[in-house]
């Protein structure tokens, strides 16, 4: 029995820097926040897909070591995705995929309080609807989060694409997106008319990350901002999978997760204000090292401290 269910693909990143060899680096923006989620101690399942390959086994001892139980749909002819991501000399990535999502229906387990759905594997067809459907059977006991973590060379063509996302929005409780998300999904578009035009499809918060410029909560109420945590950038590699899961952490450990907590008043500024806290610095504790690599609950904790 999970307390998170999170649906998504896993990518092995090939990290390609200047003057230095390629760096293979288990990935994929699901699988992140579900390796973030186990580290902080949180029972976890994922359900993904993975190649008989070395880049899969190199992933699915990486999610395991952190005790994340994975529900694979293991069919032969599936190879793991790959992405080439390439850093400049700020440690900002760009990505080169090689990926196929083709998820089949899948029976859930049981006991599940939380549904996480991301970035590839909740747009890209045919694995798409498994992925919604999952979730779309799991909310009346559940609740949803989405993060759509924007892949434009994958992600097609821009008005498909929104109206993608915005499906998956409307499923959600809570929504997470960075300032890049939404300048590439709504071009000109001020960030306060996007949100309330996401929170108008159902979800109660959307938090925005602005990268060094901190993060946004966006609620019926209003917004709460919250600086970035001071840190050295070894490259942005999984920032924003680390502030998901940090946050998906708190909210379990408020009691505010769970279909029942839908009748609960809304987080009011000051528990946004530590949530905001939490996952920034888990974000900035992520880019301080290479790769997509999350704190633990100790180190969180002392950070905080």
């Amino acid at each position: 029995m999970s307390y998170f269910l999170v649906v998504g693909e896993c990518v092995a990143d090939i990290v390609r820097s200047p003057g230095q060899p390629d760096v293979p680096h288990p990935g994929g923006s699901p699988a992140n926040v579900a390796y973030g989620l186990a580290r902080l101690g949180r029972t976890t399942a994922l359900l993904t897909q993975l190649g008989s390959d070395p880049a899969g086994a190199m992933i699915a001892a990486h999610l395991r070591s952190a005790g994340v139980e994975l529900l694979l749909d293991a069919r032969p002819e599936v190879a793991t995705p790959t992405a080439v991501v390439t850093l400049d000399a700020q440690g900002r990535a760009s990505y080169d995929f090689d990926i196929h999502w083709t998820l089949g229906p899948v029976s859930e387990p049981a006991g599940v309080r939380h549904v996480h759905l991301g970035s590839i594997g909740a747009v890209t067809e045919p694995g798409a609807c498994a992925a919604l459907a999952v979730a779309a059977r799991l909310r009346a006991e559940a609740t949803v989060s989405y993060d759509p973590n924007v892949r434009p060379a994958l992600f097609g063509e821009r008005g498909a694409a929104v109206a993608r996302v915005e499906r998956c929005v409307a499923l959600s409780d809570l929504v997470k997106a960075s300032d890049e998300d939404l300048a590439w999904l709504y071009p000109g578009e001020p960030l306060q008319r996007i949100a309330a035009r996401w929170l108008a499809l159902g979800p109660r918060t959307v938090f925005v990350t602005h990268g060094g410029e901190g993060a946004v909560a966006h609620t019926l109420d209003g917004e709460v901002a919250a600086a970035a945590v001071s840190t050295v950038v070894a490259d942005t590699v999984g920032a924003g999978d680390s502030f998901m899961s940090a946050t998906l952490d708190a909210l379990a450990g408020l009691g505010r997760l769970g279909a029942a907590a839908r009748a609960e008043p809304g987080l009011d500024e000051a528990t946004l204000t530590e949530v905001l806290r939490r996952a920034s610095t888990a974000a900035a504790l992520t880019v301080s090292r290479p790769g997509a690599n999350p704190p633990d609950g100790a180190e969180l904790a002392a950070a905080l401290g």
